[in-house]
């Protein structure tokens, strides 16, 4: 079977910006999109709900950490 190539999430900005530019996006929405283990429950189970605010899905703890990945 052929392999699945994803798309990367820079590929939105078609040529425009530039191969550097788009290469940082991707770094750095990959970092904040992964999950991350809770400091409350310990699931792996927090995402970003905005800039330096996290929630875990699991029990709903709700904390601030950093921008684009919890410190």
């Amino acid at each position: 079977m052929a392999k699945v190539k994803r798309a990367r999430p820079s590929k939105r900005f078609g040529p425009r910006y530039g191969a550097r530019a788009k290469k940082k996006i991707d770094e750095i929405e990959r970092v904040q999109r992964a999950s991350y283990k809770c400091p409350s429950c310990g699931a792996e189970a927090v995402k970003r709900v905005a800039v330096g605010i996290w929630q875990c899905r699991k029990c709903g703890y709700k904390f601030a950490s950093g921008a684009f990945r919890v410190v």
